[in-house]
């Protein structure tokens, strides 16, 4: 090693810390120079804290006998008395919870890979024009209300719908689609894909167009197969995205539509439409008991945490970033 290079190491040994002083006038710097996109985005936050971080506050009512007409800290407390219809395994309770599991499994098995698939098939097209209008067709459902959805639906499959109507006109019996508990999974998974698959797709062709062609290139003189290269090219430059939407997916399982399945609640009965969303509003907003719905939100939204917590800690295990990264030591 020359002098120049024990000088230059031993330097580098000996270097001062940073100066706290001197990074707190570099964040003011960063803030000043940046202080119009900051400016700009807070209209943002000050949504996301008064519509998202205040009302959680709310959650103090879980442990009390809350009346909606006295102040929030003034109403009885009664501890986790509340939390006893969870605990203690009421009946309700244990229904709608299973149905909300139900649901959320069967919409992971079905509704998660739709849009997967149908960018893959969008993305095989080789017209650009053919797949622009593709895509603005199957994106016009997403900015539909379910109100309107749950109508359209109606119209198709009621009593007096075109399927029905189809049927009698061949001879045949009507079916009740839309009243039949048994097949109302179904009916909400069908809803569920033909509402938002297209919408959803947007970010898997983003992902599939930032996939280096050189890739697929090197593949095709390896002599691989359009399926080999779906395995070992496609597929693999979508995992991240794919967990990560996987991982949202859990953190938001046990919420599985609230408007969509009210408006049809009526028409298959609670018994097979009851999940936690409509439990805790049936017997909060309508039955008055607003600490037991309270209780039943607020174990809800913790489960969802430990879902995503349990889920990231997994996709680093896997080698993928997840929500957030993990620690470098």
């Amino acid at each position: 090693m020359t002098k120049l290079d024990v000088r230059a190491t031993t330097t580098a040994h000996t270097a001062p810390p940073p100066d706290p002083g001197l990074r707190r006038r570099s964040t003011w710097q960063r803030i000043r120079r940046d202080r119009v996109l900051l400016l700009m985005g807070l209209p943002g936050v000050a949504l996301l804290l008064a519509f998202h971080y205040l009302p959680l506050l709310g959650n103090l009512i879980a442990f009390q006998e809350y009346l909606p007409f006295v102040p929030l800290g003034r109403s009885p407390w009664v501890g986790v008395e509340n939390f006893a219809v969870i605990f203690n395994g009421d009946p309700e309770f244990l229904r709608a919870l299973g149905n909300t599991l139900l649901i959320t499994l069967v919409q992971v098995v079905f509704v998660f890979p739709a849009p997967i698939i149908l960018a893959l098939m969008l993305n095989s097209l080789l017209s650009e024009r053919i797949k622009q209008v593709v895509q603005s067709v199957l994106y016009l459902p997403h900015f539909l209300s379910w109100v309107i959805v749950v109508a359209v639906f109606q119209q198709i499959l009621g009593g007096s719908g075109l399927v029905n109507n189809a049927i009698r006109a061949a001879g045949g019996d009507a079916i009740d689609f839309l009243g039949n508990p048994n097949g109302f999974i179904a009916l909400l998974t069908s809803q569920v894909i033909w509402k938002d698959t297209g919408w959803a797709t947007i970010l898997f062709l983003a992902v599939l167009s930032s996939i280096d062609a050189s890739l697929y290139e090197a593949a095709k003189m390896d002599g691989a197969s359009r399926w080999r290269q779906l395995w070992h090219v496609t597929l693999p430059g979508m995992r991240g995205i794919i967990i990560l939407l996987l991982i949202l997916r859990l953190g938001d399982s046990l919420t599985v539509g609230f408007e969509q399945i009210l408006l049809q609640q009526q028409a298959v009965g609670r018994a097979a439409s009851e999940v936690l969303d409509t439990y805790v509003y049936n017997n909060g907003v309508l039955g008055g008991q607003w600490g037991v719905a309270a209780a039943v939100g607020l174990v809800k939204g913790v489960v969802g945490v430990l879902l995503v917590l349990g889920a990231n800690k997994l996709a680093h295990v896997f080698g993928e970033a997840g929500v957030y990264q993990k620690e470098s030591k």
